[in-house]
């Protein structure tokens, strides 16, 4: 057996789970154990955050747990190359389902811009509206343009884990960054709304408190735009170019 010491901070549905799958550090290597919750050696507390009461975000202990040998995932030894390539899953599931929020705060926009008026005026009739809503449609379009081409790589390769680590990396990078800019857009828009938990602006008011969530959670914005770029340099070669 294994006994396993140490720590997990902002683990998603750690105060509700039984069971752990947890990257350990052993003597032959890196290990993907699963470590199942025994209350003497395993303790979680609640981390509260801005996005989610209910995502039951912890903060993970383990304690001198004992975990049988037939626990190990996979292979003794390939514990980071598996959690490596799950990363490539929950990055790409965060980008579809980030960019799938963003839309929905685009329609909000869209609604009350056609529906608002101000001295007589929609204020979709304004230029500088439109040009905002314009912007926000660019990026989120460019995002989902990225994610079917991502989807459809990650469908057709046979080696998605060692080859699409970048390209996952720069979508991500690039859906947070359009999510920032619609939340600023969105309440520029929606003004005083935009700041209100209830009432048509209730839905902007979280996005603009809680999108931060996404460009942090898997990997951040800097991780990730290195990473992506660490990645295109190893396809270069030692020497890619003639002076």
């Amino acid at each position: 057996h294994y006994i396993v010491n140490g720590v997990k901070k902002w683990i998603t549905s750690g105060r509700y789970a039984d069971y752990f799958t947890t990257l350990v550090n052993t003597e032959k290597g890196f290990a993907l154990l699963l470590i199942e919750r025994h209350e003497d050696q395993v303790s979680t507390k609640a981390i509260k955050t801005s996005y989610s009461a209910a995502a039951g975000t912890a903060y993970v202990e383990f304690n001198d747990v004992i975990v049988p040998v037939q626990n190990v995932i996979g292979d003794l030894g390939k514990g980071f190359y598996y959690t490596m390539s799950n990363f490539n899953h929950e990055r790409w599931a965060m980008a579809v389902a980030g960019n799938t929020m963003s839309r929905l705060m685009i329609e909000e926009a869209f609604k009350w811009a056609a529906g608002r008026e101000i001295f007589r005026k929609r204020l979709i009739d304004q230029p500088v509206i439109r040009f905002k809503l314009a912007q926000m449609v660019a990026e989120i379009e460019s995002v989902h343009s990225m994610i079917e081409d991502v989807t459809y790589q990650m469908q057709t390769s046979s080696s998605q884990s060692k080859d699409l680590i970048g390209p996952i990396a720069i979508l991500k990078y690039k859906q947070t960054r359009a999510a920032e800019l619609v939340a600023d857009n969105i309440c520029q828009i929606f003004g005083g709304r935009a700041l209100t938990r209830t009432g048509m602006g209730k839905f902007v008011e979280k996005f603009h408190r809680s999108h931060k969530m996404q460009s942090i959670l898997g990997g951040s914005e800097e991780i990730m735009a290195d990473l992506a770029i660490r990645e295109a340099v190893k396809q270069m070669g030692p020497n890619p170019s003639r002076l």
